[in-house]
């Protein structure tokens, strides 16, 4: 490395800093410039003596190269011993979900909102480490404090500060999430032509047939909390739940949630969160996609008179008859291949309204019906179904293995069958129980059939048959909740605290589903969130930190974050400037 001085044929000099490398593919040596210093009689201007300044830089750069290549030596001694009392292992894959997190502005509106609060702590602080932690290593909120320390931030709060803090995020929920739509908007775009809608539900570790809150801290008395009831669980088991509605646009980003009772039925959380989305996300005409749970006649005629569209399956088997003539009908169907068939039909429908005074009307709605039948889904609802037909089977040679709760779905094929109102256990009334061939055989007819009806009357039947089938994508933000995110069971146990789990579970999801879309679907976030949270290092001394992990996936996702995890030893000054350029 040295000062470079080219005599030009002005009789000017150009003045550079070069180096030389050894190019092993040409087989000779190379100069690269480093810097380009500019004329010398132009310098002589800023400088007494540009050169003798430029020659000083040019040592002070030969030294620094030589620090960064040299060796570094660590001392370690048989007697040294694993300290308990802080923690080595930290994680720095955070830095990619944290350039997403202040993208989005995440950290200005909490310290704007915290400007007219009177707590002490650092909100924006607790929420990155329940957000980050929850994306790379999920666990409860105590669990989570406690490995605060797995991050390179500040964690000057307690284990209080946080639960008071779920109260805070709580109380502006609402604001948040609208703030992330702008933000999305503004930095990612929208797609809201067409908006997905899903109801799941969570349950509690708690004692008890439902949740309930203490009335003063040390108190014995308890009064029910409003959210923790006893529902019809996904997952079939009898803790308490809470309901989840959620809506997404088409690039499969959230848009909002809301939150109802355990016992809430799915069909009534449409509403509410239309109402919501559309007053304060001002979305404008959307087109609803739904499942069947939300194909309900005050849901369709609310839809319609908010000017909006929706795109929603129906069931098949509880159709009216002339509607199941219509599709085991076999005229009008096409066949693409052997195994896939459909047909479609413009036909007015009445549906069943419920008015405000408590009164029922009828009407009329047009809309077009689109069939089809897969043999695929033919063949998994007959196995599905020989399986519940075994369990019944069981139940009626041993009813006494059996309760309410636990015969769910096998109890619809037996005839006969009765339960103790009181402890649900199943009764013997003294006549036999007998499976109820007739039903199993009129289910039979069916299997394989879908119906799919939409107020989109022009659009063809492959848009509403792929558009429907778009569905599968907020199905999977559930799955991501549950599972990358495992947000359940829920361990935190008051209204506040509940709905705050969940506005982190929230925020996750969306920075999680901003990356997927970052880098273009190329990976699952499960994978992604799996080598992130792999990115880990080990303290050495002298402030240096040991990464031991690198995969194809981190060194996409640090080319496009412009984070290096392929070094092998990292100082801590070079790691602070990695989070630091994160927050910018």
């Amino acid at each position: 490395m040295y000062l470079k001085r080219t005599p030009l044929k002005t009789g000017r000099v150009y003045l550079s800093i070069v180096d030389g490398y050894y190019d092993k593919e040409k087989k000779y040596s190379r100069q690269v410039t480093l810097e380009n210093l500019g004329y010398l009689d132009e310098l002589e201007t800023e400088y007494d003596d540009p050169v003798a300044f430029f020659r000083q830089r040019v040592e002070a750069m030969k030294k620094e190269k030589a620090q960064k290549n040299a060796p570094l030596v660590f001392e370690f001694f048989h007697k040294d011993t694993i300290p308990t009392d802080i923690q080595l292992r930290k994680n720095i894959g955070y830095a990619v979900p944290s350039k997403i997190y202040h993208k989005l502005g995440i950290h200005t509106f909490l310290v704007n909102r915290q400007r007219h609060s009177n707590e002490e702590y650092d909100a924006n602080a607790i929420m990155k480490m329940l957000v980050f932690q929850r994306l790379l290593a999920p666990a409860s909120k105590k669990k989570t404090y406690e490995n605060k320390d797995y991050l390179f931030e500040s964690c000057d709060f307690s284990l209080d500060d946080v639960y008071r803090c779920l109260t805070f995020l709580n109380e502006r929920k609402e604001a948040l999430q609208l703030w992330l739509h702008r933000n999305i908007q503004e930095h990612f775009g929208r797609d809201t032509r067409l908006v997905y809608y899903d109801v799941t539900n969570y349950h509690f570790e708690v004692d008890g047939p439902e949740g309930y809150i203490k009335l003063r801290k040390g108190d014995d008395k308890h009064v029910p909390d409003g959210m923790r009831k006893k529902g019809v669980a996904k997952n079939h088991k009898p803790d308490p739940i809470v309901q989840m509605g959620l809506f997404m646009d088409n690039n499969s980003i959230p848009i909002t949630y809301q939150l109802f009772p355990g016992n809430t039925n799915d069909c009534m959380t449409y509403r509410p969160n239309l109402y919501q989305v559309k007053r304060k996300f001002k979305l404008g005409r959307a087109i609803v996609v739904a499942d069947k749970g939300m194909c309900t006649g005050d849901n369709i005629w609310y839809t319609l008179s908010a000017n909006d569209g929706y795109v929603f399956s129906m069931s098949v088997r509880g159709a009216s008859e002339k509607t199941k003539s219509y599709v085991l009908d076999e005229d009008g169907y096409k066949w693409l291949g052997d195994e896939y068939k459909s047909k479609s039909r413009k036909e007015p429908r009445k549906i069943h309204i419920h008015m405000a005074d408590g009164g029922k009307m009828d009407k009329m709605v047009d809309e077009k019906q689109v069939v089809f039948y897969s043999v695929k889904y033919d063949k998994r609802a007959k196995a599905e179904r020989a399986l519940v037909l075994a369990k019944a089977q069981d139940l009626i040679a041993n009813p006494s293995k059996y309760s309410r709760a636990t015969s769910y779905g096998a109890a619809g094929y037996i005839k006969n069958l009765k339960y103790d109102k009181k402890t649900g256990e199943v009764l013997d009334t003294g006549t036999a129980l007998l499976i109820d061939w007739d039903k199993v055989r009129e289910e039979e007819k069916l299997d394989g059939y879908y119906m799919i009806v939409t107020s989109e009357m022009e659009n063809s039947d492959d848009w509403v048959i792929d558009t429907y089938r778009g569905l599968w994508r907020i199905e999977e933000s559930f799955r991501i909740i549950k599972h990358e995110l495992d947000a359940c069971p829920v361990f935190v146990s008051s209204p506040d605290h509940i709905e705050a789990h969940f506005l982190v579970c929230f925020v996750a999801l969306v920075i999680a589903r901003l990356l997927e879309l970052i880098m273009k679907r190329k990976y699952s976030i499960g994978e992604m969130l799996a080598s992130l949270g792999k990115a880990e290092c080990t303290y050495l001394q002298q402030n240096y930190y040991l990464f031991d992990y690198c995969d194809a996936i981190l060194e996409n996702l640090g080319n496009e974050f412009s984070v290096d995890f392929t070094k092998r030893v990292r100082s801590l000054a070079d790691i602070k400037n990695i989070l630091a350029s994160a927050k910018t």
